[in-house]
């Protein structure tokens, strides 16, 4: 039987099986830690599924760096007569603000499905899109105009990201404890990875896009999953709450920010290894690399703070404390400022990101998550809050 007609028969209870059933009741990205480090923090997992398991090609990687059309200024052709504006997507009020990146005031506002998630890029750029996780749809929003179109049914949307040939959209279905691969176009579903471990919820792509690394924030595992098989061909205990996940600028490893171990871990994407661990601050969150990619971005929300790590050598080199509960977002188009939802104090944050500073603190709805800046450089988009290659 085909993925969609199970889907459309089966329905949504009979879904939640009892593999998903702990999962139920936790929402990703949560404060307090759900799970604790059970294991060693570089312990390996202790059955890996068959396959193949290398995954980085050979063929160099286009201007030395996945980020080399992401630098200031960079804009899509895509993009062009589009309006700067920050997308915000309210989780406890089931809303999205939209800011003025110019005034740093609220221009719009409108209601959405239950639980917004985040907002996501298309591929091609031509639409936003809203993750409303318990409403069971996506709202589009023509960023042209700023106005939300009519939901589309896609069910447990927590996260949405693209493949990096744009054929294929992935939904995070985090209390399905699935990846469902749809069709970017009419969204039909072409089949669902089942995930392991409890809390899937943020990933990234390899450099060649034949694999994803993908976080499961409620069991300290992150997956990598082959894209052609569509299966998990391996994983990873890093123990703690994993979440966001962002590729190194070479290609070569993923980067983890783990909120219960206050750092990002550096994976290995081949041998499946922690190669290492920087310590960041409390609550280690979302990573934005900067436009000249040199370096990573790290939101520490329960500490306050962002982290700045320098890509080359792989050690903090500046902490900024803001307050606050700094969560999602993304970096404005010219590199000096840093977006960021204040998930607990329903406000958002603008920091200079030449000094440090905080800017701006605007007050939106309850419960700010993954607001998403447009438009940001890049040829295209993975989705996410804006992950552009």
């Amino acid at each position: 039987m085909a993925p969609q007609t199970v889907e459309r028969r089966v329905g949504r209870g009979a879904l939640l099986t009892a593999t998903v059933a702990a999962a139920v009741a936790l929402t990703g990205c949560g404060g307090a830690s759900h799970h604790t480090a059970t294991t060693s923090r570089r312990s390996r997992a202790r059955q890996r599924p068959a396959g193949n398991t290398t995954t980085t090609s050979t063929t160099p990687i286009e201007g030395g760096s996945i980020y080399a059309h992401t630098g200031a200024g960079d804009l899509s052709p895509a993009v062009n007569g589009i309006p700067s504006r920050v997308y915000v997507p309210n989780s406890e009020s089931n809303t999205v603000d939209v800011i003025d990146p110019t005034t740093f005031q609220v221009v719009g506002h409108f209601a959405v499905g239950r639980v917004p998630q985040h907002v996501a890029p298309a591929w091609d750029l031509r639409t936003l899109y809203v993750d409303n996780d318990r409403g069971n749809s996506l709202t589009p929003i023509n960023p042209m105009t700023g106005a939300p179109g009519q939901p589309i049914r896609v069910l447990d949307p927590y996260n949405l990201y693209f493949t990096p040939d744009g054929t294929k959209a992935i939904v995070v279905a985090e209390r399905l404890q699935r990846l469902d691969v749809r069709d970017p176009h009419d969204w039909h579903l072409i089949g669902s990875i089942p995930v392991p471990y409890a809390g899937v919820d943020h990933l990234d792509f390899s450099a060649d896009g034949r694999t994803l690394l993908a976080s499961a924030e409620f069991s300290g595992w992150v997956v990598k999953v082959d894209l052609a098989s569509m299966r998990v061909v391996d994983q990873l205990h890093v123990g703690g709450q994993p979440i966001d996940v962002k590729l190194s600028p070479d290609g070569s490893v993923f980067y983890v920010a783990n909120q219960a171990r206050d750092g990002v871990s550096i994976v290995d994407p081949v041998g499946m290894q922690e190669r290492a661990f920087i310590a960041t601050g409390k609550g280690a969150h979302g990573l934005y690399p900067s436009r000249d990619g040199r370096s990573l971005y790290v939101t520490n929300r329960t500490g306050g703070s962002v982290s700045v790590i320098d890509f080359a050598t792989n050690r903090v080199k500046a902490t900024w404390t803001i307050g606050g509960s700094p969560d999602m977002g993304g970096v404005s188009a010219d590199g000096t400022q840093l977006w960021l939802s204040g998930r607990y104090d329903g406000v958002v944050y603008v920091v200079d990101t030449r000094t440090g500073g905080l800017l701006h603190t605007i007050p939106v709805g309850k419960g700010p998550h993954g607001l998403c800046l447009f438009p940001q450089p890049g040829r295209y988009s993975l989705g996410h809050t804006g992950v552009y290659r």
